[in-house]
């Protein structure tokens, strides 16, 4: 099996983008990516696309060979994968695998939602089909309305209140504001989430992450190949993946990420390191509850210790880890099927030193974590220098 890497990266501005469709940002994404790889397009032997909804949500389907016949890439095999908002780093995983296994090369891994064109309600009514559809959706259980459950278990069974999850959403919206692609750069202060309306008692609206636009996309080559193309490709020394089960109501607990914990044991095992050894983290934080469940489920902190973690300073510069630098789903936006690969996107940028204001000194290993649903999938992939 070959060692892979990143050799390019490309992202969209993170957003309400009125005047631009689905294709628009793929495409601006994907050039940005092949640009940054300094390759030509007839390099590219294979796409791999991650969308959640864009049959709804654009009423497009079809992308993998839309974006090949957009990007002028065809004749190569281009495909869509789905699963839900872990839709970007699964289509990663299948790119990274692809070069991992010697059947190609070089190849071409992308996310994209176009989503704000639609209301509020519409949009979490497909959301919605991320869950479990007949014992979920069908009886009226949002997203927001999932995650409170979940946040109110892990109040109840160790203490946690609103306020130390505030502190998530003020830590993150700081990072974001050094972020030129987030949606949201906005500073703001605990009162301000305090104040803010509930979605779904006790999530807030500065709990949630917003409705969002956007794409990105990345260049992966094996790693005898990409020093043709760079002196500083960044490794993916681990790519793991576990699931668990649909339904809420059939997990083992509500405050515990069981398909997270598994995916982070695999992933550390393959790396050869352990979680201490993480400099910067991008995970999933749909709501604030979720930065919290998975900063327990990587190892960072032990389970529940990790409401403290913002509290304390211990995910921000100078902390024990720094989770977000993006500024995470919360602030940086959450166009789903892009999300996963916006995260491998912020991780490159800072291990090759590349992060302007936001940049982490010194980071060698760089982790991202995608979920889908409300845990039924995670994926978690390792980078580190070369």
């Amino acid at each position: 099996m070959r060692r892979v890497a990143v050799i390019g990266i490309g992202i969209t501005k993170f957003g309400e983008h009125w005047d631009k469709s689905l294709r628009d940002l793929a495409l601006e994404a994907g050039i940005k990516a092949i640009t940054d790889a300094k390759i030509e397009g007839e390099k590219i032997e294979a796409g791999y696309l991650g969308n959640m909804a864009a049959g709804n949500f654009a009423m497009q389907e079809h992308l993998g060979a839309l974006l090949a016949d957009q990007m002028g890439l065809n004749p190569i095999p281009a495909v869509k994968i789905e699963a839900a908002c872990a839709s970007g780093a699964v289509a990663f995983r299948q790119a990274y695998l692809a070069v991992k296994s010697g059947m190609y090369d070089i190849v071409v891994a992308g996310g994209v939602e176009k989503m704000t064109d639609l209301d509020t309600e519409t949009v979490s009514k497909i959301l919605s089909a991320a869950g479990d559809q007949e014992w979920e959706a069908f009886q009226g259980a949002t997203f927001p309305s999932l995650y409170a459950l979940m946040m109110r278990a892990y109040m109840q069974k160790y203490g946690a209140s609103q306020e130390d999850f505030a502190h998530v959403a003020v830590k993150n919206h700081k990072h974001a504001s050094m972020v030129e692609y987030a949606q949201f750069r906005n500073v703001i202060t605990v009162e301000d989430v305090m104040n803010s309306k509930y979605v779904a008692e006790p999530i807030k609206v500065l709990d949630s992450s917003p409705i969002t636009d956007g794409a990105a996309a990345v260049v992966l080559a094996s790693m005898d190949v990409a020093y043709s193309y760079t002196s500083n490709p960044i490794e993916v020394i681990a790519s793991a993946q576990a699931s668990d089960t649909l339904s809420l109501a059939d997990r083992e607990e509500l405050y515990y990420t069981k398909a997270s914990e598994i995916a982070a044991k695999q992933a550390y095992k393959q790396a050869n390191i352990t979680a201490s050894q993480i400099d910067i983290a991008e995970v999933h934080d749909a709501f604030t509850i979720g930065e919290v469940l998975a900063i327990e489920a990587l190892g960072f902190f032990k389970k529940g210790e990790g409401y403290k973690a913002a509290v304390e300073g211990q995910t921000t510069f100078g902390g024990k880890v720094v989770v977000n630098t993006s500024g995470g789903l919360k602030a940086a936006g959450h166009p789903v099927g892009a999300t996963g690969i916006k995260q491998i996107y912020e991780i490159v940028t800072q291990l090759r030193g590349k992060a302007g204001k936001r940049q982490v000194p010194n980071a060698l290993y760089g982790l991202t974590h995608n979920v889908g649903g409300s845990g039924a999938t995670a994926v978690v992939h390792i980078f580190s220098k070369v």
